[in-house]
């Protein structure tokens, strides 16, 4: 890990820090707004949130939700959203720390498959696929074909190849069309 990263849970008295880093890391609040909405929202469970700390000072935080195939519960599945980094640790390896020390909690606790709508640069560094509707992976609302790539899956497990394919639903927080359109600033 760079620097002297640490990375933790989060627990419900962290709610003010994570609100903080997200808006400091975006430069605006909505995804402040949209992570604290996830982690009150039952929909979302269960949840993976991790705070990133530098000498004890607050500098990255992560946030996976659950999200159902075809309206079903089983497979365990989820969606990275949000990663937010503080400005000043951006590019030196706290996102890509958070993503790893993610995955590792979700196929702990059992995820299939996790998903993410995000940097096509950035995200198949830390094993996603792009195109995962190319793969039969529809997002709840639908991408225009020209940032289907940014529309990306990993699995998490060997058995994750057999996984259905189909329609995903995000906990309510994230279902709303204003999530996954690109508006300047919507991607999740």
């Amino acid at each position: 890990m760079p620097l002297n990263i640490t990375i933790r849970s989060t627990t419900v008295d962290d709610l003010v820090t994570i609100t903080d880093v997200h808006t400091l890391g975006f430069g605006y609040e909505k995804e402040a707004r949209l992570t604290a909405a996830l982690l009150a929202d039952a929909t979302a469970t269960p949840t993976v949130s991790l705070l990133a700390l530098h000498d004890g000072a607050p500098v990255g935080h992560i946030l996976f939700t659950r999200v159902r195939l075809n309206g079903r519960d089983d497979p365990l599945l989820h969606i990275l959203a949000p990663l937010a980094v503080t400005p000043e640790y951006q590019r030196k390896g706290v996102g890509g720390a958070l993503i790893r020390n993610g995955i590792e909690k979700l196929r702990s606790m059992g995820s299939k498959l996790v998903f993410v709508l995000g940097h096509k640069e950035y995200y198949p560094r830390h094993g996603f696929t792009l195109h995962a509707l190319r793969h039969g992976y529809q997002p709840p609302y639908p991408i225009p074909e020209e940032n289907s790539a940014y529309w990306m899956f990993q699995p998490l497990t060997p058995e994750a190849v057999n996984i259905e394919t189909g329609i995903l639903q995000c906990a309510d927080a994230l279902h709303h069309p204003a999530h996954w359109r690109d508006d300047g600033g919507a991607e999740i």
